[in-house]
């Protein structure tokens, strides 16, 4: 196949701090691991927080989102179910008290800086939450990760610090609202979408009819 004759990239609009994003990667790994022309992934960010977000960008944990004990309990069922449905090992369920903003500019900058260093990032980050149950919005966990897969950690704190790029991926975000993605995990392929952490079946379905 030429580069003119390319499949579209599979856009995938997900927040590391969300745990059905985290699963729903993992069925389109699965999903990708066996398809014979797998289709490539366009990470969009999204801001699960935005709604509690203070204009400096700090979260106002006091906010009211509508998300109330109920919903976590729920959230937190459907978590278990889809682990032992895609048999992905988990060490929180939830994190709710970790802010994504700063992992989400670090990978919107390697994604435009080091798209092929891009996919282990993302995919160091996401384990950082969900297996190791780090802070993400720090920083220094942010360079350490960077590090492990090939990146400048510095660079990685100059991205986190840089306002004009935080800028930038909060735009992303209100991109995402106004295309009408309302959760994540959103897989959008050739005009069709799937939303939610999706059985690679039905991530088959979406790409290839």
């Amino acid at each position: 196949m030429s580069d003119t004759d390319a499949a579209p990239a599979i856009t995938v609009y997900s927040d590391y701090v969300c745990p059905f994003c985290y699963l729903g990667r993992a069925a389109l790994g699965q999903y990708r691991e066996a398809a014979e022309d797998p289709p490539a992934v366009d990470w969009h960010p999204f801001d699960l927080r935005a709604r509690k977000r203070n204009p400096d960008g700090s979260i106002d944990h006091g906010a009211d989102d509508g998300k109330d004990d109920n919903y976590y309990e729920q959230a937190k069922q459907n978590v278990r179910r889809l682990q032992e449905r895609y048999g992905v090992e988990m060490a929180r369920e939830i994190a709710t008290d970790v802010d994504s903003l700063p992992a989400q500019v670090a990978s919107f900058h390697v994604k435009e800086a080091h798209p092929d260093r891009w996919p282990a990032f993302d995919e160091a980050i996401f384990d950082a939450v969900w297996q190791d149950g780090r802070d993400i919005g720090d920083v220094e966990v942010l360079a350490d990760l960077a590090e492990a897969v090939g990146l400048d950690p510095d660079a990685i704190r100059d991205a986190v610090g840089d306002d004009e790029l935080r800028a930038t991926v909060r735009d992303r975000f209100r991109a995402a609202h106004e295309a009408g993605v309302s959760g994540v995990p959103t897989f959008v392929y050739d005009g069709h979408a799937a939303r939610g952490a999706v059985p690679p079946e039905q991530l088959e379905r979406l790409v290839e009819g």
